[in-house]
């Protein structure tokens, strides 16, 4: 993640014009182009989404798993085009509630309030696709595939990654079951 943010940075600052580049004869830069070379502000200011804390290992793992939905959904819809109803209903088993995704779930959302609960509606709201794939009933894939993925982006649209070392994650993951703590 740090890595992209370097990127961005050299990116934004190497588009402003350098004093080395001024056609001026003074060895001072103008007042534009030392405004110009202002750092930009963090992109983590400019994104009002709630912190998920994560260690880096569990950042990763969670990337993965969001691959994993994906090529799930593209599973659906390659199979839902072909009326392969069994495909489907395997497909969308892989983004389904399950105990062992509810304890990963559980264990990510541990230093972040409300990511758990969101995290478990969706796979539940996945469930859904399977139902209507046994039912051999396309509009209902269709619609419960859409549910679903209003489900995915409205969980993005309120979180966000945020790298952390073991210390602060075990600090706010204590914090967050601490009673009295809303979880």
């Amino acid at each position: 993640m740090r890595e992209w943010r370097v990127l961005f940075l050299l990116i934004v600052t190497g588009c402003h014009a350098r004093p080395e580049a001024s056609s001026s004869t003074t060895s001072e830069p103008s007042r534009p182009v030392a405004a110009a070379r202002a750092a930009p502000a963090p992109v983590d200011e400019l994104d009002a989404r709630a912190a998920l804390p994560l260690l880096p290992m569990m950042a990763t793992h969670q990337k993965q798993n969001m691959r994993d939905h994906l090529l799930a959904v593209q599973e659906v819809v390659t199979a839902l085009a072909g009326d392969d109803f069994a495909a489907v209903e395997r497909a969308a088993r892989r983004l389904g509630f399950s105990e062992p995704m509810a304890r990963m779930c559980t264990h990510m959302g541990a230093a972040a309030p409300g990511f758990t609960e969101r995290a478990l509606a969706f796979h539940r709201t996945a469930d859904t696709i399977g139902v209507a794939a046994r039912r051999h009933d396309h509009s209902a894939v269709v619609q419960a595939l859409g549910t679903t993925l209003s489900s995915c982006t409205d969980c993005h649209a309120a979180f966000k990654q945020q790298l952390v070392d073991e210390a602060t994650w075990n600090e706010l993951a204590g914090a967050a079951s601490s009673p009295g703590h809303e979880h």
